[in-house]
């Protein structure tokens, strides 16, 4: 299985300025998340930034970096500048990896990425796991997907789906999408090429404009639990705690 990872970072953050050189642990939050990324079989592993900051906190632990426009819209963009520019083939699978992923198990990088290059059919291959409780069902923050009978997804949402017809919410929670993708570079450059659905703007999930543009995202359900990013100063927090009773993660 041959596959790239690339790590979009950005100092920006409305909630946590400079969030990919937090301390944690001893070491700067990326370092964390590339340090699980070179655990999985990916064949290259790069930083992408716009920062010359992290570009150097980076460089100082050995990581390669690709440095990238300011302007990018997304993470989505940033991987494409940096397929452009390492000139990779259009069926080289490449997984975003989110750099404030510091627990991301190697495991289920290389479970995207064997999705992907299992499924001839499939532009983009991400995972779900089940819905635990009605609470997580109904929040706005957990995003949904729905699938056919084949993985594919048919949509995500913010809201509750698939929502039973009677308003009564038993046994079925349905699935939780979780944020990696594996893509086909030359998927990549296709997607940035076409403007943004309604549907994206409205829900704000960017994987929509896919859907919408006939793409096939493949689903797996997640090979293992995926501990939480950090987005917020309790998520710090929450990981600093973790790591520091398990100090050889």
């Amino acid at each position: 299985m041959s596959f790239v990872v690339v790590i979009p970072a950005r100092f920006a953050s409305t909630r946590l300025p400079g969030k990919p050189l937090l301390d944690i642990a001893g070491k700067p939050m990326i370092q964390h998340v590339w340090q699980r990324a070179m655990e999985s079989d990916a064949r290259h592993v790069l930083i992408a930034t716009d920062d010359e900051r992290i570009a150097d906190a980076a460089r100082s632990f050995g990581a390669d970096v690709a440095m990238t426009r300011a302007d990018h819209l997304s993470g989505t963009d940033r991987l494409q500048e940096v397929a452009e520019q390492q000139g990779w083939s259009e069926d080289i699978a490449v997984v975003n990896v989110q750099g404030d992923e510091p627990l991301i198990p190697a495991g289920v990088v290389n479970q995207v990425a064997g999705v992907l290059l299992s499924h001839p059919r499939a532009d983009v291959a991400t995972l779900c796991e089940p819905i635990s409780d009605e609470q997580q069902f109904r929040d706005p923050n957990a995003v949904k997907v729905v699938c056919n009978e084949a993985g594919e997804a048919l949509y995500f949402s913010r809201a509750p789906i698939a929502w039973p017809r009677d308003g009564v919410v038993e046994t079925y929670w349905g699935y939780r999408h979780i944020g990696i993708y594996a893509y086909r570079a030359g998927f990549l450059h296709r997607y940035v090429s076409w403007p943004a659905c309604a549907l994206e703007q409205t829900e704000k999930l960017e994987q929509l404009r896919a859907l919408y543009k006939g793409a096939v995202i493949q689903v797996e359900e997640a090979c293992m639990s995926i501990p939480a990013g950090v987005d917020t100063q309790q998520d710090l927090e929450a990981v600093r705690q973790y790591l520091s009773s398990h100090r050889n993660a």
